[in-house]
């Protein structure tokens, strides 16, 4: 199993990075602030408008570290990646998936499966860990409709009806999202699911932390040499990682979203790390978004078992773990993709 490296995440914007030997170089105001070797690193996420030398970028290239560049409040903006080392064959044969509705509908009718059980299981696991705080009733209505979903997915035969049904399901997922969140009720509540832009504290969050999984669960396809901006429920789309955003579907709210509630319920975010603008868009302060960027870099390393492999690794390593089974299914090695289904 690939070994999980660290991420290094640069959030001033007045930096520059730079290359030096085998060092990444973070100068800032004139002076060096820091150096890091890039034998640590798998991948670099730099945000605001930081700038970044060629050679840099060439040395990432080279060793396949990622380095992406984001707005100062997470938006994705584009993905440096380098020459293409992956099986030649096992692209050509996601294309031809790709080109196929039928077969596109196959593989992502397991992306959704693994989305909505999941889902699921984190209101069930609510329900037993938070008994007499919440509304189990309410939670358990939801939980019941999700269930029927999965039975309506697993039957569906084109891309428009999954859709339907994976709308339907997030809609009662989200219906009780706000009762999942315990502490700091004034402050961070959850009314319904925006982005463009995200217009309260916990929307700000899940875009963010959504952006970062992105980031990584398209590393870990470039890794195991498919292509993250072919999908087959997200189609084609320029600059859309669009195969990143199928294969983050099951891991959203067991992973993405668990670890939000987490940053609240514990107070390891409260309401001044927030800002909201004239146009109604609420921001991170960037001492919020650093502690964020910590925390998920813990949550990357905590240990659980792989309920496919039977393997213990890491939370960080997942995406790739996911990677590996969709390329051995479109290989031909698996008979069906089998999605991450969490409990």
């Amino acid at each position: 199993m690939k070994k999980l490296l660290n991420t290094l995440y640069v959030t001033s914007p007045n930096t520059y990075l730079s290359l030096d030997g085998e060092n990444i170089v973070i100068q800032k105001d004139g002076g060096e602030f820091a150096r890091i070797p890039l034998h640590n690193l798998e991948s670099i996420v730099a945000f605001g408008y930081t700038g970044a030398s060629p050679a840099l970028m060439g040395a990432c290239a080279k060793k396949n570290i990622g380095l992406s560049f984001m707005t100062q409040s997470g938006k994705f903006l584009s993905r440096i990646v380098g020459e293409n080392r992956g099986n030649v064959t096992l692209r050509k044969a996601q294309y031809r998936i790709s080109d196929s509705e039928v077969q596109s509908t196959s593989i992502a009718r397991n992306f959704i499966v693994g989305k909505i059980f999941n889902a699921r299981w984190v209101i069930e696991r609510a329900t037993r860990d938070y008994t007499l705080r919440l509304d189990v009733e309410k939670l358990k209505r939801a939980s019941q409709f999700m269930a029927k979903s999965i039975d309506n997915v697993i039957s569906c035969e084109n891309l428009e009806q999954l859709r339907g049904f994976e709308g339907e399901a997030a809609s009662q997922y989200f219906s009780v999202f706000d009762d999942l969140i315990l502490q700091q009720k004034d402050d961070f509540f959850f009314n319904a699911r925006n982005k463009r832009p995200p217009l309260d504290n916990v929307n700000a969050m899940l875009s963010f932390v959504y952006t970062l999984l992105a980031h990584d669960v398209a590393g870990a396809l470039e890794t195991v040499g498919l292509d993250a901006y072919v999908g087959f429920l997200h189609r084609d789309r320029p600059g859309r990682i669009s195969l990143a955003l199928d294969l983050m579907e099951e891991l959203r709210s067991v992973y993405a979203d668990r670890f939000v509630l987490s940053l609240i319920n514990k107070r390891i975010v409260n309401e001044k790390g927030f800002m909201q603008k004239e146009n109604g868009a609420v921001v991170m302060e960037e001492d919020t978004r650093k502690a964020i960027l910590t925390a998920w870099q813990g949550k990357k390393q905590e240990k659980i078992t792989h309920p496919f492999l039977n393997e213990k690794l890491e939370w960080g390593l997942v995406p790739y773990a996911q990677s590996m089974l969709l390329a051995r299914y479109i290989r031909g090695d698996l008979d069906e993709y089998p999605p991450f289904l969490w409990k």
